[in-house]
């Protein structure tokens, strides 16, 4: 992908940037701070959570996983999770279907920028 995509924030402390995205996929880099939460939420979409540094917990039904750098996680279609930022942690997330609301965001956002 030779688009550049933009930081788009989720929420506090956590911002997420499209890295690739086809038909049936979508991937993305998240950076999160330390001490940030994502609150519990679910989605349609399968997830595969890859820790490239850091250090998370990841809530999962209620049930908290502590991830680390290396460290990969699947969640299932409409699987409630959250959140809770240990350290500085950076993520790549891998989806299928597309998460079109955020292909959507990042195109709103570039255009935004043009004018």
């Amino acid at each position: 992908m030779k688009q550049e995509n933009p930081w788009i924030e989720i929420c506090p402390g956590i911002r997420r940037r499209t890295h690739a995205h086809g038909r049936t996929m979508y991937q993305m880099v998240a950076e999160l701070a330390a001490g940030s939460r994502m609150p519990e939420h679910q989605h349609s979409q399968e997830q595969i959570v890859h820790i490239l540094s850091g250090r998370m917990r990841l809530i999962v039904e209620g049930t908290p996983h502590e991830l680390t750098t290396g460290d990969v996680f699947y969640l299932a279609s409409n699987i409630p999770h959250g959140v809770e930022t240990i350290e500085d942690t950076r993520v790549l997330d891998t989806f299928s279907p597309p998460r079109d609301e955020y292909l959507a965001i990042d195109e709103k956002e570039r255009n935004s920028k043009k004018g």
